[in-house]
């Protein structure tokens, strides 16, 4: 007879592995020996994404997208909901207050805002159909999100802005970010022409506390007031980059770390010239990386890299166009010291045709770990519009991007390896439509591009998922475009696997034998 403490043993250890990806089970016995168990992969039963607070500008318009992938199993029915967070003023690390908003009317807004902060900006009904929310104006808060049962795996959102003039102008767009205790983001900036924040979210009851470190070229930029910053229990602080240096360079490397509890983090980028977007984390660091989605018509293409160890890196940079690898014109390489942020300039490399970029050790069985990311302009003169595509993991099992439109989406699917074969869906519309499903196969070592097909009879937005059937690893990005005034705004989101599922250890001991 199976003892009830066995059972519980039992119910508990595969509820904390779908909750948190890890769970060791252990049998009582002769000297209560650990035993070591095969995984099965099972659904998560809880997800936490974090909205970025979209900016200062009363003219920005703002669209949420929230989706899960539809699923065979059949699961508890759950929820999805993004909430509003508890707002903070703009920082410099230290807690002063560096906006210039003015205090007229502030208490009757915080009552407001305390009021409306339980309510969901945006909730999801069901797996398959995105559910979409608008705001609008300056005040618009960052965004606290929760998903559990058959809404929890694969659940993901996102968050597009439309700046059409002033400052901040652009099409900003960010995948709704995964707490964490490190980020790195390459292709930052502490120069007189940019406004650089970083956006700090704590999902959490309890508050967290951050460090921002800076490096530029010639290594750690000193700063004494990115240290133990306090980001309050589901609260969100945005930090402006330049603020915690007296210096001014242009391409600097942030990481984020903490030294008490979890945060999301991500960098909202403004330059005088190219308008803004955001700059999501790069991929944890590692010795190849890739960087999907260059538009075919970039006219330029800033590659900035940061090696976190003791060791120097040295690249190999090479184009992963439509019909195959290619070494950029006087670029094949890039020398990256260690502690230091090195960048090089590659133009409009992509001559008409939609590319990716890929990083490679120079010497095989060297391998230095770095981070990456890619400063992508579009247009000309005063018709400049910017993008960021930081490095990214592959597809793996599933990946998702929210918010495609009838018009303006264009997937890039890359193999930098052995040629793959991906199946991609359109879901069904936030207001109507039916899903529609396409199959592509991608060649070893190019990039292609399609324009998605988008759900029959569609109303409204709409996702894409992208799930690897067969060959090797796919990396994907998904570039959005909106003209407005005769430029070209765009934002570039990657596609990393969707944490859908985690391994959850099963027993290789028979239990029943245990007694009370």
């Amino acid at each position: 007879m199976k003892s009830t403490s066995s059972l519980s043993l039992i119910a508990g250890t595969v509820a904390l592995a779908a909750v948190t990806g890890f769970a060791v089970l252990t049998a009582p016995g002769d000297g209560d020996t650990e035993r070591t168990a095969t995984a099965a992969r099972l659904p998560v039963e809880r997800s936490t994404l974090l909205c970025p607070a979209p900016g200062l500008s009363e003219l920005s318009e703002t669209t949420y997208t929230s989706f899960t992938p539809a699923s065979d199993g059949a699961g508890a029915a759950g929820t999805a909901e993004l909430t509003p967070a508890a707002p903070s003023e703009i920082t410099d690390g230290e807690g002063e207050d560096k906006s210039d908003k003015k205090d007229k009317g502030k208490d009757e807004k915080k009552g407001d805002e305390k009021a409306d902060a339980g309510k969901p900006v945006v909730a999801l009904k069901e797996p398959g159909k995105p559910a979409v929310a608008e705001e609008s104006g300056a005040d618009t808060p960052a965004l606290v999100g929760t998903a559990t049962g058959r809404l929890a795996p694969g659940w993901s959102a996102q968050q597009t802005t439309m700046v059409e003039a002033g400052e901040g102008r652009g099409l900003l767009g960010v995948s709704c970010t995964v707490p964490d205790t490190d980020f790195w983001f390459p292709a930052a900036s502490t120069a007189k022409s940019r406004q650089d924040y970083v956006h700090l979210t704590n999902p959490d009851d309890t508050a967290a506390v951050a460090d921002i470190e800076l490096y530029g070229p010639e290594g750690s930029l000193k700063s004494e007031v990115g240290e133990g910053i306090t980001v309050p229990a589901r609260s969100s602080v945005p930090v402006l980059i330049s603020t915690l240096t007296s210096e001014a360079v242009d391409d600097v490397t942030v990481h984020v770390t903490t030294r008490t509890g979890r945060v999301g983090a991500v960098v909202r980028a403004a330059d005088d010239k190219t308008g803004s977007d955001w700059l999501a984390a790069s991929t944890a660091p590692t010795g190849t990386l890739v960087m999907p989605g260059i538009p075919d018509d970039a006219t330029s293409v800033r590659l900035v890299a940061f090696a976190p160890g003791d060791d120097d890196a040295d690249l190999k940079v090479k184009l992963l166009g439509k019909t195959g690898a290619i070494t950029p014109a006087g670029n094949d390489g890039l020398h990256v010291k260690s502690q230091m942020t090195a960048s090089i300039d590659l133009k409009d490399l992509t001559k008409g045709e939609p590319g990716s970029l890929l990083l490679t050790p120079e010497k095989d069985g060297k391998t230095t770990p770095v981070v990456a990311a890619l400063r992508v302009v579009r247009g000309s003169g005063d018709k400049q519009e910017v993008a960021y595509i930081p490095a990214t993991s592959p597809v793996g099992a599933r990946a998702t991007v929210a918010d495609n439109r009838s018009e303006g989406s264009v997937l890039s699917l890359t193999a930098p390896g052995a040629a793959a074969t991906v199946k991609v869906t359109a879901s069904a519309g936030s207001g109507g439509g039916e899903k529609v499903v396409k199959k592509y196969t991608v060649k070893g070592s190019t990039t292609l591009a399609v324009v998605p097909t988008a759900p029959s009879g569609l109303k409204g937005g709409y996702a894409l998922t992208v799930e690897t059937e067969s060959g090797g690893p796919v990396h994907a990005a998904r570039t959005l475009t909106v003209t407005q005034g005769g430029i070209k705004m765009f934002t570039v989101q990657t596609l990393p696997d969707d944490g859908g599922t985690v391994e959850v250890p099963e027993a290789v001991q028979d239990l029943s034998v245990l007694r009370d």
